[in-house]
């Protein structure tokens, strides 16, 4: 396999974001161009009724249609279907997931780069629970569902990864297109079941500490019936791998 990101494609799903997108895209722009690697970023807005995609078609114009992307769906069809969307138009050999509302940082992405180089990963995670890792903004009880599931996570799955739930990650594309054949989960599990998955088709997992930070505009996306769904996927993974 070839050594490294000759092109990097980023995949945006998006759902009323419009404040955030505009700050996104600059910092990714400004990280990519300052690390001098190719990127692409692919927005897939979900019928965002805010005016994302306004937003989405005018950063087309700003900063071009090679280097932005928009492929809108109509309704929110949840997030692993918004890769699998996103993946047909990414012309990248190596694919980074992240969210578009600012809790995930640009910055790290070329540590993400260099970890990859380093060991030939195909996988590398963004991880909260690892080195200077950490969350900023959010209150105990979001911190302890989200210890807790990692936690449990652990236990059950054994996977040899720190943080299972997090979605700030780069992946060599061919393995996410495998990867996404095999998965079966919605919602928030689907982040874990692809490390599980990963793990149990032997691709190798390498970490880079991250320090996530709570959305900074609009509403957070976990519930509680999030929380329910979430134990019912850890369970039906645990029963079924």
């Amino acid at each position: 396999a070839a050594m490294g990101p000759a092109r990097v494609s980023v995949l945006l799903p998006t759902y009323n974001e419009r404040d955030n997108l505009p700050l996104v895209v600059w910092l990714l722009a400004r990280t990519f161009s300052d690390s001098g690697i190719d990127f692409e970023i692919i927005i897939i807005d979900d019928g965002s009724p805010d005016g994302t995609q306004e937003i989405a078609q005018q950063l087309e114009k700003i900063y071009g249609s090679d280097k932005i992307l928009l492929r809108p769906r109509a309704r929110k069809l949840g997030l692993g279907t918004a890769y699998i969307h996103g993946m047909k138009y990414a012309t990248g050999n190596f694919i980074v997931i992240m969210d578009a509302d600012l809790s995930h940082h640009p910055k790290f992405i070329p540590e993400f780069i260099r970890k990859q180089k380093e060991g030939n990963f195909d996988i590398v995670s963004g991880t909260r629970y690892k080195g200077n890792g950490g969350v900023h903004g959010w209150d105990l009880k979001r911190k302890l569902i989200s210890r807790g599931a990692n936690f449990l996570t652990q236990v059950l799955l054994r996977p040899g990864a720190s943080d299972l739930t997090g979605s700030f990650r780069l992946y060599r594309k061919e393995v996410l297109e495998k990867l996404m054949e095999k998965c079966v989960s919605k919602g928030y599990v689907f982040q874990m079941e692809m490390i599980v998955r990963a793990r149990q088709l032997g691709y190798t997992i390498g970490e880079v500490p991250i320090s996530f930070v709570d959305r900074v505009y609009g509403e957070s996306k976990l519930g509680g019936n999030e929380i329910v769904s979430f134990l019912k996927g850890l369970l039906t993974l645990f029963a079924t791998t």
